[in-house]
């Protein structure tokens, strides 16, 4: 029988260990604390019924003074625990001062008892049988009735009873009656089993209490854990759609992509594929569906293939820039780049594999006939025409004798026009170089003032023919870090172009300053200034304004691209604005080295 005992221990040890857990001591205590005051009223009002009765009863004995002040400590007593009831049911912070509230019950209780112990300890022995029977009787209602009032908090039920109980055995045992002797050993008995009845109804208060407060705490939680996931489903609906918009977002893309778009499992199995690669390879969808990719791929290269494919499964990185010839069903092999990239979900595993790929073919073709003309420029044109222009040069310049003056016009035109053509080619080489990233810069530390020098020397004569003057005032020494063959490219193209656009008789400023650790380079000509639709493409390659006026000055419309690109390769900017008085300034800025 006392298995299921042991077993009800082992299981609600735990339920209590919960209950503790789970409820908020401070409202456990605030709680018994209001249960406590809630039965003061009936406990202030019984005991001062009683204790006008006992005065009633006890009014024919020898010590009637003291039974008065005994009385008036019994109003004082009832005036102020109603004030104290009253001073608790009018607090705000119940909760929070729980704990003193209690501790002044206590003292109450303590008092009242006290006062019952002093009515005990002095009028028990005054007066005759009668009235010592009753007030006997009277004593064992109280400490009875003070279960009822008490029991939520047995420590002060402990301390009232005790207060009556105490004197009055007190007096009992020194009465020097056999009897009241036999019955003052009685008493401490009767007391412990008042406590312990007190305890026991303690716990199940205090059980009660845990339990509601546990309830209560369940039921918000509860609440709280309903109202998170009627919010989480309210997410898991928005992010349903959204997947479902994102899923409609990428099937639109890859339907309507101008590129091929394949679809792979992890064996290298075609899934599926969007109508632009239908339009490249020229299989239906159908045909191809569970295919190896193999298919679109030429023989020669399937073990290249079959080793990146592994190597791409394994690491789950994309690949990029893939170049392969793939076949189409025409048997036309064309070259196609591809990016293939793996779709891994949250587990690393891969789900899909997708491939987009274009026909590079006539690019390729384009850049391979790009190099031939390069290469016919650079070779087939360039050097002899650099031997034509020599040997124009050495006739025009009289070293082979005079010449006819018709003959010497024809061989000035032949000569001038054959240097434009040379300057064409060289700015297209140039162009070539910059894009293709072959241009290399030597830079090194120099003063600019040298290289804008040197430069109005180097184009003093050019400016002659158009008969304009190139100045300059006091140029301040200021080093920069630059490549002085591309700088020197770059002040002649802005200088020659100052001169051919400036009046006859006019003067080509340069100036040079520092601005905010920049030095700026300006060129200034008096020319007709730049038209406002032409601005925004001054910059561009083959860019020239009103071709009927610039035709006549020459140029090629690739000067300033080259010079653009020059500069910020040398890590500044080149920009113009229009000058005071008309006219434009072309300027340049470099960083200033300190």
């Amino acid at each position: 029988m006392t298995l299921p005992s042991a077993a009800t221990e082992r299981i609600t040890a735990p339920a209590r260990i919960s209950l503790q857990q789970s409820a908020d001591p401070r409202y456990v205590l605030a709680d018994r604390v209001a249960q406590l005051y809630s039965q003061m009223p009936l406990e202030i009002a019984a005991s001062f019924i009683i204790s006008v009765l006992a005065a009633y009863e006890l009014r024919e004995g020898r010590y009637i003074e003291v039974l008065v002040f005994w009385g008036c400590l019994v109003l004082l007593l009832t005036v102020v625990r109603s004030i104290l009831y009253w001073s608790y049911v009018r607090t705000k912070d119940k909760v929070g001062d729980a704990a003193q509230w209690l501790r002044w019950l206590g003292i109450s209780a303590l008092a009242g008892g006290a006062t019952w112990g002093f009515a005990a300890a002095v009028f028990f022995p005054s007066h005759a049988d009668e009235q010592q029977v009753f007030l006997a009787f009277l004593l064992s209602v109280l400490v009875g009735g003070g279960i009822a009032i008490y029991a939520v908090s047995w420590p002060i039920y402990a301390i009232f009873a005790a207060s009556i109980l105490f004197p009055f055995t007190y007096v009992l045992a020194t009465f020097g009656n056999k009897l009241f002797v036999e019955i003052s050993l009685i008493i401490p008995a009767f007391y412990a089993i008042n406590v312990g009845i007190a305890y026991r109804l303690d716990r199940v208060f205090n059980s009660g209490y845990l339990l509601r407060h546990a309830y209560g705490k369940l039921t918000e939680d509860y609440s709280a854990l309903n109202k998170r996931l009627e919010q989480q489903l309210v997410e898991l609906e928005e992010a349903r759609r959204q997947v479902e918009a994102s899923g409609r977002k990428l099937a639109l893309f890859a339907e309507r992509a101008p590129i091929a778009v394949v679809e792979l499992d992890t064996a290298g199995r075609i899934q599926q594929i969007n109508p632009a690669a239908e339009m490249l390879f020229g299989y239906p969808p159908a045909e191809l569906a569970g295919q190896p990719v193999t298919k679109l791929i030429l023989p020669q290269f399937h073990g290249d293939f079959e080793n990146q494919w592994r190597d791409l499964i394994k690491s789950r990185a994309p690949l990029t820039g893939l170049k392969l010839r793939n076949p189409r069903r025409d048997g036309i092999a064309i070259v196609c780049e591809w990016t293939v990239t793996p779709l891994v979900n949250i587990e690393d595993n891969i789900v899909a594999v997708i491939a987009q790929g274009r026909d590079i073919t006539q690019q390729l073709e384009a850049e391979r006939m790009k190099k031939e003309f390069t290469s016919t420029l650079s070779h087939e044109l360039r050097t002899p025409l650099t031997s034509i222009i020599g040997s124009l040069q050495l006739i025009n310049s009289g070293v082979l004798g005079d010449i006819d003056k018709d003959v010497l016009e024809l061989t000035t035109i032949a000569e001038r026009n054959g240097q434009r053509l040379l300057d064409l080619i060289n700015d297209v080489l140039d162009v070539e170089k910059i894009e293709s990233g072959k241009l290399t810069l030597f830079p090194e530390d120099l003063l600019l003032s040298e290289v804008v020098t040197e430069s109005l020397a180097l184009n003093r004569g050019f400016a002659d023919r158009y008969k304009v003057r190139l100045t300059a005032d006091a140029l301040p020494p200021v080093k920069v870090n630059a490549d002085r063959k591309r700088l020197l490219q770059v002040m002649t193209n802005l200088i020659s172009n100052a001169a051919k656009f400036s009046p006859e008789g006019s003067a080509v400023p340069v100036t040079m300053e520092v601005v905010d650790g920049h030095v700026r380079v300006g060129v200034h000509d008096s020319g007709p200034g730049i038209p406002e639709s032409f601005r925004s493409r001054i910059f561009s390659r083959f860019a020239q304004a009103d071709m009927s006026y610039t035709r006549q000055k020459g140029g090629t419309g690739l000067g300033l691209a080259i010079c653009k690109r020059l500069l910020e390769m040398m890590g500044g900017r080149i920009g113009f604005g229009d000058r005071a008085g008309g006219g434009t300034t072309f300027w340049f800025e470099l960083p200033k080295l300190d």
